[in-house]
């Protein structure tokens, strides 16, 4: 009986402690979800809410003097003006149903990276707990339009968070994505400016590309977007909805930016989205050195080139900052290259810098550009477009089409040409940058399109470049189908499908787009991982004997034959 008593207070004893210890988890729960959660900024006066758009024709709606469209080119043209908030509650309103696409495509690739219910869940726990105080280094100017847009942010993915606070982190997902890499978010920008007299006119140009991907679906709603702000200046983007940051644009100063991703350790904490400082540089600077003010004023949580193209200076340079230090790189002849890695004195010497220059496409990048250069003694705007097109490789080695080595690796989100003495930018329709460039001029759009209340071309149809001839070629079809392909099989390894891998679906395949080293890679990968080593082996051997494209690509295939080897 006494042992019975004993047994029973023990018992007592257990259901205490995990009563307390189930208390306990409740508590930091309640407090680490309460830590992570960012409060919105106070807005006084909120009856911008209140306002409807107008649906004028498809694809075109307008609230008060501001306007969405889609012009015939499938590129979207939107006109904004007013305060802060004001100017976030209209973008959210008219880009509605482009957001919630946007966000249905970003998820989607998210899912594709992370399948795992659980791991996503996880992954938004991590993802609020690295960001939980990105509010602090947000200009509360930015923080009141995104609070502003995200007032029409769909309400089917409240399990990442709330509206605001998934609208806040998607602006640092550029940041993430090229910090972790494995993401495969960012894969190599490139950009370069000509002046004085390796311009054609002895002004200046600067071309672009832009090869963030999440996707070939994320790339095709791209939005040209005009603002008027209350305070700073003019300025025109490249952007998506739901996206107020900068990475391609212009001002009415003539100041051009553009962004360039570089290696960066991994990141701690969050700290000013890359996007939103070139957004402020945009807005506030009119030259250079305004531009490197503001740029060492904040702190970033990655690496980043921005490149600061500047009639009133009359030259383009590069800011190239990161975590810790922040250098400006001005050219001493008239052009100026930016790809991936650092060029100042300030940064040639650091590790990561040396690595990422040793193991990655950006130096070959670099010199595919300064040997392209050398073939113009000047540059107009066709040149500099053929230069953003080219598919191959230095002195036209075949590389296969989507080689990370080409500056053209068709995954590009959009590709830009400034004119900033013309105030002119040339955005590429898609797809890629193989499609028409479409010109405006900045004056024209502010001086005569504010209020736009029918449909009418705003883009100047005689200046455009027309489409790479490539479009409408076998290989770009044949192109279009390797990409099926490709995701059928990365499909099929993912579901445990060993019977795609057959010999004629891998003829088939490696017939699209023969030259290209990724995809006998890819074909080994498929073979190891139903065990069919000697079928793998034969793939990453002959995935070598193409143009592979870094150090790093050829030290993880050799690393799988090695493994493969094994006894």
């Amino acid at each position: 009986m006494a042992a019975y008593f004993s047994l029973k207070k023990i018992a007592k004893r257990v259901l205490k402690i995990f009563l307390y210890l189930f208390i306990f988890i409740v508590i930091c729960l309640v407090a680490f979800l309460q830590m992570i959660k960012i409060s919105p900024p106070e807005i006084k006066d909120k009856r911008s809410i209140n306002l409807v758009r107008k649906n004028i024709s498809k694809d075109f709606y307008t609230i008060n003097q501001n306007w969405i469209k889609k012009n015939d080119f499938g590129l979207y043209e939107m006109y904004i003006e007013g305060d802060p908030f004001e100017r976030g509650v209209i973008n959210g309103k008219l880009t509605k149903e482009l957001a919630q696409k946007q966000e249905d495509f970003f998820v989607q690739s998210i899912r594709e990276i992370v399948p795992s219910e659980t791991y996503l869940k996880f992954l938004r726990y991590f993802i609020g707990f690295f960001d939980r105080n990105i509010d602090e280094y947000i200009p509360k100017e930015y923080l009141k339009e995104i609070y502003g847009e995200s007032f029409s942010a769909s309400k089917d993915y409240e399990y990442i968070g709330t509206p605001y606070e998934r609208l806040l982190n998607y602006h640092a997902a550029h940041d993430i994505g090229h910090a972790l890499q494995g993401m495969n978010m960012v894969v190599g920008c490139t950009s370069f400016s000509v002046w004085g007299e390796k311009c054609y006119d002895s002004t200046m140009l600067i071309g672009r590309n832009f090869d963030f991907y999440v996707g070939d679906s994320f790339a095709k709603n791209k939005i040209i977007e005009f603002v008027h702000p209350t305070t700073g200046h003019d300025f025109m983007m490249v952007t998506w909805a739901g996206m107020i940051g900068c990475v391609s644009g212009m001002n009415d100063q003539g100041m051009t930016l553009t962004i360039n991703a570089s290696k960066s350790d991994y990141p701690t904490a969050a700290k000013t989205p890359i996007s939103i400082l070139s957004r402020e540089i945009l807005q506030y600077a009119k030259n250079i050195d305004q531009a490197y003010v503001i740029a060492k004023s904040r702190k970033t949580f990655v690496s980043e080139s921005i490149m600061i193209g500047s009639w009133l200076d009359q030259q383009t340079a590069i800011i190239e900052k990161s975590p810790s230090k922040c250098a400006l790189l001005r050219s001493t002849g008239q052009q100026i290259i930016c790809s991936n890695h650092y060029q100042s004195d300030s940064f040639r010497k650091d590790v990561s810098n040396k690595e990422n220059i040793e193991k990655s496409t950006s130096a070959y990048r670099y010199h595919t550009v300064e040997n392209e250069l050398k073939n113009f003694s000047k540059l107009n705007m066709t040149d500099v477009a053929k230069i953003l097109r080219k598919r191959n490789g230095i002195n036209n080695e075949d590389l296969g089409m989507g080689n990370e080595k080409a500056l053209n690796q068709l995954i590009c989100h959009h590709s830009v040409i400034f004119k900033p003495n013309e105030l002119k930018m040339w955005v590429s329709a898609g797809p890629y940058q193989i499609g028409t460039y479409v010109c405006y001029d900045m004056k024209t759009i502010f001086s005569h399109f504010k209020g736009l209340s029918k449909d009418t071309i705003i883009y100047n149809l005689q200046d455009n470049i027309g489409a790479d001839s490539f479009l409408y070629t076998k290989e770009y079809h044949d192109f279009e189908n390797y990409k099926t392909l490709k995701h059928q099989l990365l499909t099929a390894m993912h579901q445990g499908n060993a019977h795609l891998g057959s010999s004629i679906f891998a003829k088939n395949y490696i017939s699209l787009n023969p030259s290209y080293y990724d995809m006998y890679y890819l074909l080994g990968r498929y073979y190891a991982h139903f065990g069919k080593n000697k079928e793998a082996i034969a793939m990453y051997q002959l995935a070598l004997s193409k143009n592979v494209s870094c150090l790093a690509e050829i030290q993880s295939i050799q690393k799988r034959i090695t493994e493969l080897k094994k006894p």
